[in-house]
């Protein structure tokens, strides 16, 4: 299972941070695998906010993202986490963590296997 949650209602310029943990079987598949966040927001096409690789040593940023968000990883933990700060309204969205099917920080939906329920994140202005 992977399970998300740190979402919640935040006025812009503020912070949350995300976690997704594994258990269970993905406990093994996350370690060796690439981890990434994704986001929907209401109307909207899914899309890439930031992956890690499987050493959480490399890491790739959508645009949005870079300056504001950093991915990195705890592997005690077996968890993913994304630090946001200088939250905009525009980020709000329900994010997904995901577990890649390579060991990189990819950036496509498609090289994604495993996906946690979503965390939904509200910014207000």
């Amino acid at each position: 299972q992977l399970q998300a949650c740190g979402g919640g209602l935040v006025q812009a310029g503020g912070s949350l941070r995300l976690s997704c943990a594994a258990s269970g079987r993905f406990i093994r598949t996350t370690s060796n695998n690439g981890m990434g966040w994704f986001r929907r927001a209401p109307g909207q096409a899914r899309e890439f906010v930031a992956s890690t690789n499987w050493r959480g040593v490399s890491s790739n940023y959508a645009d949005s993202a870079k300056g504001r968000f950093t991915i990195s990883r705890d592997f005690a933990k077996n968890t993913v986490y994304l630090q946001m700060n200088s939250l905009k309204p525009e980020d709000t969205a329900v994010y997904y963590c995901a577990v890649a099917r390579s060991s990189g920080s990819a950036s496509n939906a498609e090289d994604y296997q495993y996906w946690g329920q979503g965390t939904l994140v509200t910014v207000s202005s």
